[in-house]
């Protein structure tokens, strides 16, 4: 879902008719006060978030909702490309340097900057299959990631379960409950997806 922040109405038309013509999703705000209040509902899109914002805008302005952003730990699943006006290269390269994607000076290239938007769609797509693989190692217990542990290391059941010190039986149980709780069915695919 592409995010636009902009005060005014006929950018927030125009930027989501150019999201539509690339078939990405689009939904406006007004206000970076809109905005982060849809953020503070804690949905994500599977196929990824991206944030068109704003610099300058009379409620909020976009450094300030980009400030919100990182302090509630979502800039990372909604990266920002921020747009302005108005060239400011030391706000540019503060933000850059913060975590913003990307700083664009309007008129912007249609093309380019849509490009722009999905190559952060993609990488939030990316950091949210991160995010919910962090999300089921969690789940582990402390045996079950010894356990993981040592499968990831290759080892057969025989040999975890004389290096734990537990039965081959307790092995196959723990190994099926990691399976089950990363959503995997072998100890390949187990690997594929923590590498």
């Amino acid at each position: 879902m592409l995010h636009i922040v902009d005060d005014e109405a006929v950018v927030r038309d125009a930027l989501s008719w150019l999201a539509t013509s690339r078939a990405i999703p689009a939904r406006a705000y007004e206000s970076g006060t809109a905005f982060l209040q849809q953020v503070g509902k804690g949905e994500f899109d599977t196929d990824g978030d991206c944030v068109l914002l704003d610099v300058r805008m009379p409620d909020m302005n976009g450094v300030a909702v980009f400030d919100q952003l990182l302090v509630r730990g979502v800039a990372q699943r909604m990266p920002v490309i921020f747009l302005t006006g108005h060239g400011d290269v030391p706000m540019a390269v503060d933000t850059l340097k913060r975590g913003a994607f990307d700083f664009c000076e309007k008129p912007f290239n249609d093309n380019q900057l849509m490009d722009r938007v999905q190559e952060a769609l993609a990488n939030s797509r990316r950091a949210g299959e991160t995010a919910a693989v962090h999300a089921r190692l969690a789940t582990l217990s402390t045996r079950e990631r010894e356990v993981l542990d040592l499968i990831l290391a290759g080892k057969m059941n025989k040999v975890v379960a004389d290096q734990l010190g537990i039965s081959m039986r307790t092995v196959e149980v723990h190994r099926a409950h990691i399976f089950d709780k990363m959503q995997v069915k072998t100890a390949v695919e187990l690997a594929g997806l923590l590498k």
